[in-house]
């Protein structure tokens, strides 16, 4: 009688492709991202962030950036020969050094328009909350001052303030749509006018844009010619009731200029949700009732987090794949 062998054919596991992650990574990232690579996290290593590059990550291919924070340039390209994408969790990428991606061929991936309607909102949030007086309203009543001192101070209209937006990029359009809506007339600097948006007024510097506003709203990246770019001349072209908010990058502004200004009355208020050497927040700007803080917040909300995490997944899986990447930085 003859025996039949039998024989099994053992599933071919496939390796999760390798992504190095430089930053600490949150627990709820982690989990969403494990299933589908293998991260190598240099927070978990004992050798410092040298070693442990020319020991673990010569042939890594893919680096992941959680954050906007330090500088991702030529030194570190130079100990990551191997590397194709950078894939960026943020809108923003001025913490990456797009010339020395380009000379090296490695492409760079942000987080495209997921933030952008969040971003939007809490944009006019600052504004309303300035103008209006709400988180200090708010404390008022729960101080009891309500009762003892009587009314607290009136704050101003928002409907019909003539807004300048700098950077009418997709935030700053955004923005735009939702305080028409407010009937404020939209008046924007940008690199070149914007034949998309024929009601809005284009100005060509920023000086002249503050002089025909009552609120300048930042939603520009910061580069070289951005950095610094509201200073004490256009804040005082903006005038004494006139308004900033902030939510593109701290440096954006002249931050010590911004403070003495509030200090001096040459403007009327400030909304910032970003600042020069974050978690680090001028002292004075904290004691200040005409302006609202808050802490690099206004594009993330838990929905926005989910996007912006399958948007990377996406990235990296068209990187390993060959395929075309979702939301390429221009290098």
């Amino acid at each position: 009688m003859a025996t039949t062998t039998c024989t099994t054919n053992t599933p071919k596991i496939e390796k999760k492709p390798k992504v190095l992650v430089l930053q600490r990574i949150n627990a709820y990232f982690e989990g969403v991202l494990s299933p589908h690579f293998d991260l190598l996290k240099a927070d978990e290593s004992s050798l410092p962030i040298p070693a442990f590059l020319s020991t673990h990550c010569r042939h890594i291919r893919a680096l992941l950036v959680m954050a906007p924070i330090g500088t991702f340039g030529s030194s570190l390209l130079d100990q990551l020969p191997s590397l194709g994408l950078i894939a960026c969790t943020s809108a923003g990428v001025n913490h990456i050094d797009i010339d020395a991606c380009r000379k090296r061929s490695v492409a760079v991936t942000n987080a495209g328009e997921m933030f952008t309607p969040d971003a939007a909102d809490y944009t006019v949030g600052l504004l309303v909350d300035v103008l209006r007086r709400v988180v200090m309203a708010d404390r008022y009543v729960r101080n009891g001052s309500w009762m003892l001192k009587g009314d607290y101070p009136l704050g101003s209209k928002v409907s019909g303030k003539r807004v300048g937006i700098v950077g009418l990029g997709s935030i700053g359009s955004h923005v735009a749509k939702r305080l028409t809506a407010f009937g404020c007339p939209i008046s924007y600097f940008s690199r070149a006018p914007k034949p998309n948006y024929p009601s809005y007024t284009y100005f060509p510097n920023v000086l002249d844009l503050a002089r025909e506003s009552d609120v300048l709203i930042l939603s520009c990246a910061l580069t070289d010619e951005t950095r610094n770019i509201i200073n004490r001349d256009v804040m005082i072209a903006l005038g004494k009731d006139g308004v900033v908010i902030n939510v593109g990058r701290g440096a954006l502004i002249d931050e010590p200029e911004l403070v003495r200004c509030l200090k001096e009355g040459v403007i009327g208020g400030a909304g910032l949700d970003v600042f020069v050497n974050e978690p680090e927040v001028p002292e004075e700007l904290t004691h200040m009732e005409n302006v609202v803080l808050s802490d690099h917040r206004a594009v993330t909300t838990p929905e926005s987090f989910k996007n912006v995490l399958e948007l990377a997944i996406a990235n990296l899986d068209a990187f390993f794949s060959g395929k075309l990447l979702l939301s390429p930085v221009s290098c």
